[in-house]
């Protein structure tokens, strides 16, 4: 997709979106691109500055997985809290938390997966839980 500036004859300036150059001048010389104000069909490109980003500092790098706003890095502190304090018991969170609840196992801090109706039926039977808004970290072979 390619974002062009745009003006009529009358000079009504204005934006659209085509799927490639030889997009627009497809549709451009067919007389199939209208401007939003007048209707006129005689369309014309603009000048248009492009949308750069600037330069790192020297020596700077970002990783995909570095948090890119605070949000971002609050929940992976979060994560990182949850995961250095608790045990991860994967699928069988729900079977855990309930012996848990049932006084039949120790007490302790755990995390895992649950699907929805054992989510809910843990709530409905009063053991504390809540969903994290995050999900687990998995090894890949």
């Amino acid at each position: 997709m390619i974002r062009y500036s745009l003006r009529c004859a009358q000079s009504h300036d204005f934006e659209s979106w085509f799927q490639s150059a030889s997009g627009f001048e497809t549709l451009a010389t067919a007389g199939q691109l209208a401007c939003p104000v007048c209707g006129d069909t005689s369309i014309a490109k603009t000048l248009m500055a492009p949308a750069v980003r600037p330069a790192r500092k020297a020596g700077e790098t970002a990783k995909l997985s570095d948090p890119q706003s605070e949000t971002e890095a609050a929940l992976a502190q979060m994560r990182a809290h949850v995961e250095a304090n608790s045990d991860y018991v994967g699928v069988n969170f729900a079977a855990e938390a309930r012996r848990m609840h049932e006084g039949e196992i120790d007490q302790r801090s755990i995390y895992g997966e649950a699907k929805p109706e054992e989510a809910l039926a843990l709530m409905e039977d009063g053991v504390p839980v809540a969903p994290l808004p995050f999900l687990p970290t998995r090894k890949a072979n």
